[in-house]
């Protein structure tokens, strides 16, 4: 589990296909950070990047690496090429919950519309695909790229809904929001508590057997 208060920013320096003659096979990602890994950072610890909740399986002084299936790869948006990417270490009991409770399974991708400075603070907003748009709630949460972040307005649509979220700026500086345009991808995880509404609101609507 996370909480989508993001530790550090670090960077891809390396994308390594597993087989060169797969189409569909994995990447093996080399990442390199300073100070974000723990003196008791050990191979099969849990990383989120980017949102997605992956397996140490290489350690370095201030590197890490990580295999990526394919599977992965289809559902994710940013980690098949070198750039900047969103860290947290997994929770640890009696961490402080300052986001929200984070699986680090990401659910789909939705699409930047608006991303531009309002006064002091950031107007972002994110097309949601109809699979997801349910879960979407005003003051509910929401994780982009692994940072938690709060639903400010859900405007509803037949291919979806857009989500509007203000960014305040010490969030946009130390996340890689800060490098989102129009059109670009992200990954979307809902709340967890939103699964187990829907899951309960489903059983009591189905007729009894």
């Amino acid at each position: 589990m996370f909480t989508g208060i993001v530790a550090a920013v670090g960077r891809i320096i390396e994308v390594s296909p597993f087989n060169d003659c797969q189409k569909d096979a994995g990447v093996h990602l080399t990442l390199q950070v300073q100070d974000f890994l723990r003196d008791s950072t050990k191979l099969g610890d849990s990383i989120a990047i980017q949102g997605a909740c992956m397996t140490v399986v290489a350690l370095g002084p201030d590197t890490f690496s990580v295999d990526v299936s394919r599977e992965s790869l289809n559902r994710t948006a940013g980690l098949d090429a070198v750039g900047e990417v969103n860290l947290e270490h997994a929770l640890r009991m009696g961490d402080s919950l300052d986001g929200h409770l984070v699986s680090g399974h990401v659910d789909g991708l939705g699409e930047v519309s608006l991303f531009e400075p309002v006064g002091e603070s950031w107007d972002l907003r994110i097309k949601v695909p109809h699979s997801l748009a349910k879960y979407m709630a005003y003051k509910g949460s929401v994780t982009v790229n692994g940072v938690s972040l709060t639903v400010n307005h859900v405007d509803d649509a037949v291919s979806g809904c857009e989500i509007r979220i203000n960014l305040i700026p010490h969030t946009v500086q130390v996340t890689t929001l800060k490098h989102l345009t129009e059109g670009a991808l992200v990954n979307l995880e809902i709340d967890t508590i939103a699964r187990y509404v829907e899951r309960m609101v489903s059983l009591q609507a189905r007729p009894e057997q």
